[in-house]
């Protein structure tokens, strides 16, 4: 069932890295020809395997990235201008990531209103995995996803950034 579907496809071939620093620890930033693929925190929960991926210094695509995200955690940017490939994901996941693209900074959901929007209220777990797969943290913004009672719940790079993720955006 596609809802379920945790495998992931290797990264293409054309996939290259740049590694930065941010107010909440190490990022690596993960980009096709096709746009961002990949944001990272360090020690984050599915971290894919990138022992052979290049790290490469001008990308215009891994630069912008590095410099918007500067902008954000400086207070200075609340939405990204990026390309972004999420084709790694299920055709399911795919959905719920663009459905993250559509919560405006400062705010939140849950993950049962995610469902409902989806036109899948009974698939509020497949929504909850699908967001915790979510391969591209803070741009396509998974910590804006609350617990139906307003709890923080599930952050694949730790409560603790999602809770100031949420702070730095005055959710």
């Amino acid at each position: 069932m596609d809802a379920i579907t945790l495998h992931r496809s290797p990264l293409a071939n054309d996939t290259v890295l740049r590694r930065i620093e941010t107010t909440l620890g190490g990022v690596t930033l993960a980009a096709t020809a096709a746009g961002l693929c990949g944001l990272w925190f360090d020690g984050q929960r599915h971290f894919p395997d990138l022992a052979q991926v290049p790290e490469r210094r001008g990308n215009p695509i891994l630069d912008a990235a590095a410099h918007q995200l500067h902008e954000y955690f400086a207070g200075r940017r609340s939405a990204f201008e990026l390309p972004l490939d999420m084709s790694r994901g299920t055709h399911f996941q795919q959905t719920v990531w663009q459905a993250l693209l559509r919560i405006p900074a400062g705010t939140t959901t849950t993950y049962g209103a995610l469902a409902a929007q989806l036109d899948r209220p009974r698939a509020v777990r497949a929504v909850a995995a699908a967001v915790g797969r979510n391969p591209i943290s803070v741009i396509v913004p998974c910590h804006r996803v609350v617990g139906a009672d307003g709890a923080l719940t599930g952050y694949a790079g730790g409560l603790d950034r999602k809770r100031r993720l949420l702070a730095l955006e005055a959710a």
